[in-house]
């Protein structure tokens, strides 16, 4: 495997890796977003989930607020804004950048790297995954295969676990249930299902993530086979023993693969190798 390349694209942070084994001609690529829990930084995301089998450039993006935009070196100022206002100061902005800076960031490492965009898969996990499944809902930007692990399906089954963490309900007021609403994918899978860009998706859900995630991952697998032409293409596989993260704390720096994210890398590494032709 190559050695990781790190820099910054349109000011996006990434860890790029090079396709593992020779690829005639431009090479596929696969775009990741990390969670907010551990690994919660792009460096971190890539050692936890290298996806060393897919014969692609893995491109990993960092989040707002995480690994090197992270304000005085920690997540303090995410974990505040989560404490502020859980979904216009923490889910619902971070979301929202990530994918605004996306299409700029891709040109400018397609342009560096030279890969096929015309190829390309997106993977998530927690909060990046309800960045892919923007990109899939909009399909300004063709992709051919995603995978998302843990993903935030719905923004309030978020709120719902920050309360928890808070012991204090969230205040909802118009304005937040307007955003919670944008980030409901089961209510937008007509949106990612539009007949001329069905896009193969896995889901991978840990049996030990938070039940309102899993019930999301079940509903929003349910929404788009029942919209699919081919509803084998939307597949939802269920981890024994996986929790939410796929990382240990802090999970900011790259660190030794878990055996569970291994597992989690094999299940995605064969859905793309089938998928990313």
């Amino acid at each position: 495997m190559g050695e990781p390349i790190t820099g910054t694209a349109a000011g996006v942070p990434f860890t790029a890796l090079p396709p593992s084994a020779e690829v005639s001609g431009p090479a596929p690529v696969v775009v990741a977003w990390h969670m907010i829990d551990a690994p919660r930084s792009d460096a971190a995301f890539a050692a936890a989930l290298p996806l060393d089998g897919v014969p692609a450039w893995r491109v990993y993006l960092g989040m707002p607020l995480c690994g090197a935009r992270m304000i005085d070196g920690s997540m303090d100022a995410v974990v505040e804004r989560a404490v502020r206002d859980a979904m216009l100061a923490y889910i619902d902005p971070i979301a929202a950048q990530a994918a605004l800076e996306f299409p700029a960031a891709l040109a400018e490492l397609r342009e560096r790297f030279g890969f096929d965009t015309s190829r390309m898969a997106v993977v998530g996990g927690s909060l990046g995954g309800a960045v892919a499944l923007e990109i899939l809902a909009t399909r300004e930007i063709p992709v051919r295969a995603a995978a998302l692990v843990n993903p935030a399906v719905r923004a309030r089954s978020v709120i719902g676990v920050v309360e928890g963490l808070l012991e204090q309900p969230y205040p909802w007021n118009d304005e937040a249930d307007q955003a919670a609403d944008q980030l409901d994918f089961v209510a937008r899978s007509g949106e990612i299902s539009a007949r001329e860009t069905q896009v193969p998706l896995l889901l991978v859900s840990g049996e030990d993530d938070f039940p309102s995630f899993r019930a999301d991952a079940d509903d929003l697998a349910a929404a788009l086979r029942g919209r699919y032409t081919r509803p084998d293409d939307v597949h939802l596989t269920r981890v024994p023993d996986l929790a939410h993260p796929l990382a240990e704390d802090p999970g900011i720096e790259p660190a030794p693969q878990l055996p569970i994210a291994k597992v989690v890398d094999d299940a995605i590494t064969e859905w793309l190798v089938r998928h990313l032709d």
